[in-house]
């Protein structure tokens, strides 16, 4: 009778700490979802040698919108090409540090994005960087919706930079990661100001929460998934399947895309990538990287800019 007690005892145990892991785990993810924390700026473009100025502007929808301009070294009076560079989901402007615990439990790695600002400057490229929104120094408007509304903040970058006397506006491209990819294509049916697109590792948000809690979560993933889910749209977050990037890319019309995807990607999907370039009117050849975590996609394309850099070339016709 005692050792059956104690077997009682020791399996509710078991239980209320499996348990207890299960809603710490789904309490964090649906706050990641909903307002991920904030990543102070760790940098600036002076450390790297380069010129920039802070510059704030207001999104599609009026929500303030912190960022910087890196201009060309050449005559201030001769418009230039401009490169926006969007960032992804937890990271600011700078990249990603990769502190904390999500970074810890998922191995993901640093990103520099100043790295890839500094090629973009050589290549004599105006360079706009920003926070989008919940992110780094720009104002709050939760819940994250991977895209979607960030798309806006995007419009309200492209708005900025036609203001600007040293910026042709006929020649602005567009690179973005993951939910930055994303928002450049749900902004592409939306303006005719973007005249060429890199598209790192866009992701269907649906696809991404399925695969990403089940390579932290294991066989736990899909009933944890579910609640953060729930618990994201009781904050107002939209249906993820309701989030479709390559519907948004159908509407591109002749904005040529170069899509970049890791095959090793363990949250995202060659598949996923590979329909929504199928889609995309004007989509260049797929871009397949060898990789063996998701953030190697990432760091391909700043430790390899050349792709990128030609394909802007090509594009941007005052290059």
């Amino acid at each position: 009778m005692i050792t059956f007690r104690r077997s009682l005892r020791v399996f509710f145990g078991v239980v209320g700490f499996l348990f207890g892991l299960a809603l710490a785990a789904t309490v964090y993810l649906a706050r990641m979802m909903i307002s991920p924390q904030r990543q102070a700026l760790w940098a600036s473009p002076q450390d790297v040698g380069l010129d920039y100025e802070d510059v704030q502007f207001p999104a599609r929808d009026g929500l303030r919108v912190s960022g910087w301009f890196i201009p060309t070294k050449g005559d201030s009076h001769t418009r230039k090409a401009t490169i926006v560079v969007v960032h992804s989901w937890q990271w600011n402007r700078l990249g990603y540090a990769a502190h904390g615990l999500f970074a810890n439990v998922s191995g993901s790695k640093q990103i520099d994005l100043l790295n890839l600002i500094h090629e973009l400057h050589d290549e004599d490229y105006h360079v706009l960087t920003f926070d989008l929104r919940n992110h780094g120094q720009s104002a709050s408007a939760p819940p994250v919706t991977f895209g979607q509304s960030e798309a806006k903040d995007l419009l309200g970058a492209l708005n900025y930079l036609v203001s600007r006397e040293d910026v042709d506006p006929e020649e602005i491209g567009v690179i973005g990661f993951s939910i930055g990819a994303n928002a450049a294509l749900f902004a592409m049916p939306q303006t005719s100001q973007i005249k060429a697109i890199v598209a790192v590792q866009p992701t269907t948000p649906s696809l991404f929460s399925k695969r990403l809690t089940a390579d932290l979560l294991g066989v736990f993933g899909p009933v944890i998934r579910l609640m953060v889910e729930l618990i994201y749209r009781l904050f107002g977050g939209p249906r993820l399947a309701g989030i479709d990037p390559a519907f948004a890319a159908r509407g591109a019309g002749d904005t040529p895309v170069l899509f970049v995807q890791g095959a090793g990607d363990n949250w995202g999907s060659m598949d996923d990538v590979s329909q929504m370039a199928e889609i995309t009117p004007k989509a260049q050849e797929l871009l397949f990287v060898r990789s063996a975590h998701r953030f190697d996609g990432y760091r391909y394309v700043i430790d390899n800019p050349g792709p990128a850099i030609t394909f802007f070339r090509q594009y941007l016709k005052d290059k």
